[in-house]
């Protein structure tokens, strides 16, 4: 089945890439549109060349005034639907060399997704719910036996994985901890020789110095979009579109 990709990079539209590729076991489907399951991730890929069917299948997808966040769309949004937010994002890629894996660093699994979830809470990373851990390697330090620091894997193209959430607690940092375990969770994206790559907002300098001290390099500039479907869908709504 077609997925509507025009032969551009798979880094170009990576959420389809992912649900195509490594991660189509969590998909779901309807006709080319494509989601993770609502407690994985919020992510929901549209092909690159969506039409009104495919906004149609996408509010089926999702349903009734539900938000759908469309990481790196920035293509027409249809008559009826509502820009929840939009954010000026930088997707950077990693051509250093200076990886490491980490010794205070653990692995964190389904057990430790409470506490997970709390610190994410305290720190706003972005997305991380109750299964993310499922999307691949985790990994935390802790102190006194409390999760202070993580960073994980996201995002699972052919020959590419998104490095996501990572966060610190404000009382551990200045500490390094985050540079750390972003090269850690890089060491073994590249053993499986693959390429790590990550997102942040374009106005967040300090994370975009750091990100390029440590050997990645911005690729391209994005959007971080957010629409709501309509409660209710008419024709009008979707048809003209694409």
């Amino acid at each position: 089945m077609s997925t509507g990709t025009t032969g551009r990079h798979p880094l170009d539209n990576p959420a389809l890439a992912s649900l195509t590729g490594p991660h189509a076991k969590f998909a779901e489907r309807r006709g080319r549109v494509l989601r993770y399951p609502v407690e994985v991730s919020p992510w929901l890929a549209l092909p690159d060349d969506p039409g009104a069917e495919d906004w149609a299948d996408a509010a089926a997808l999702a349903g009734p005034g539900q938000e759908i966040p469309l990481p790196g769309f920035g293509g027409e949004i249809p008559d009826g639907w509502d820009v929840t937010f939009s954010v000026d994002g930088v997707q950077l890629v990693f051509d250093g060399s200076a990886t490491a894996p980490d010794p205070e660093a653990v692995r964190l699994g389904s057990a430790d997704v409470p506490e997970m979830l709390d610190l994410v809470e305290r720190t706003r990373p972005g997305p991380f719910l109750p299964r993310t851990v499922e999307l691949g390697t985790y990994l935390g330090i802790r102190r006194s036996g409390d999760l202070v620091a993580m960073a994980g894997e996201r995002l699972h193209l052919p020959g590419w994985t998104e490095i996501s959430t990572v966060c610190t607690d404000p009382d551990f940092r200045g500490e390094g901890l985050a540079t750390r375990l972003t090269l850690a969770v890089a060491h073994g994206i590249r053993a499986r020789a693959e390429t790590p790559f990550l997102h942040t907002a374009a106005d967040n300098t300090a994370a975009i110095r750091l990100y390029e001290s440590l050997g990645f390099r911005v690729r391209r500039t994005t959007t971080f979009r957010g629409v709501r479907v309509p409660e209710r869908l008419g024709d009008g709504q979707v048809v003209g579109v694409g």
